[in-house]
C-alpha cells in the first residue's frame, strides 16, 4: 500500500491584502486638503501685506490692530495646515508623531491667544503674563520649523508638498536674526517676502495638487 497526499489548489480568487503602511497610514479627502491649502494661502498673503505696509512693529492705534488681524489669519491657516498634517500622518502615524502635531496645535492657540491680547488687551503690554504669552509666538513658529524637516525625513507627502514646508516654515529661523540684524524695516520686507515664497506658495500647492498629501477624492 503507498501513501499519496495531492497539496490543496491555491485560490486564485483572493486579493493580495495591500501593505499594511498604506492600508493603516490615514489620510483625508481632497476637498479639505484644497480648503486647508486657500486657507494658508490666504493668510500667509494678508500676513505679508500687514508686514509691508505697517512693519512688524507698529505703534498702538488702527494700525496696529489691522496687522494683528492680519497676522491671526496666518495663525489660523497654519492651525488647519497642522490639522491636516495630523489627518495625513505627514510626519508618522505613531504617538510620539501625534504627540508632536497636538503639541504645536497648543503653542498655536497660545499664540492665537497672544494675538488677541495685542489687539483687545494692549494697555497691559508691560504685564509680565502678556510678555510670557507673547513668548509663544516665536515658539510656534520654531515647532514649526521642526515639523518642516520632519515632514521632509518621513517622506509621506511626496513631490513639492514634501519639501516646501521645510522652506515654509523655516520662516522664524530666518526672519528672526535678519530682523534683530538689519532692524525692523529690512525685517519686514524679509519676512514678507519669505511668507510669499513659503506658506503661500505652499498653500497653492495643497490647493492645485492635495494627492500628494495622500488625500483622496
Amino acid at each position: 500500500m503507498s501513501l499519496s497526499t495531492t497539496p490543496a489548489t491555491a485560490r486564485t480568487d483572493l486579493r493580495a491584502a495591500p501593505p499594511a503602511s498604506s492600508a493603516t497610514r490615514p489620510t483625508t479627502s481632497t476637498r479639505y486638503t484644497r480648503l486647508t491649502g486657500v486657507a494658508v494661502a490666504a493668510g500667509s498673503a494678508a500676513w505679508a501685506a500687514g508686514l509691508l505696509a505697517f512693519g512688524p512693529n507698529p505703534d498702538p492705534g488702527w494700525s496696529d490692530t489691522v496687522y494683528n488681524l492680519t497676522s491671526l489669519l496666518f495663525q489660523l491657516g497654519l492651525v488647519a495646515l497642522v490639522t491636516l498634517q495630523l489627518r495625513t500622518g505627514a510626519i508618522g502615524t505613531g504617538r510620539v508623531a501625534r504627540f508632536v502635531l497636538h503639541a504645536e496645535h497648543v503653542l498655536l492657540g497660545l499664540a492665537i491667544l497672544s494675538t488677541v491680547t495685542w489687539i483687545f488687551l494692549r494697555q497691559y503690554d508691560d504685564a509680565t503674563w502678556f510678555l510670557l504669552l507673547d513668548a509663544f509666538w516665536p515658539l510656534s513658529m520654531l515647532g514649526m520649523a521642526a515639523i518642516g524637516v520632519r515632514i521632509a525625513i518621513a517622506g509621506h507627502w511626496q513631490g513639492a508638498a514634501r519639501f516646501w514646508p521645510l522652506v515654509a516654515e523655516s520662516w522664524a529661523p530666518v526672519v528672526v536674526p535678519v530682523n534683530a540684524l538689519f532692524g525692523s524695516s529690512v525685517g519686514g520686507a524679509a519676512g514678507a517676502l519669505h511668507l510669499v515664497v513659503g506658506y503661500v506658495a505652499l498653500g497653492l500647492i495643497l490647493a492645485r495638487r492635495p494627492e500628494l498629501t495622500g488625500a483622496r477624492a
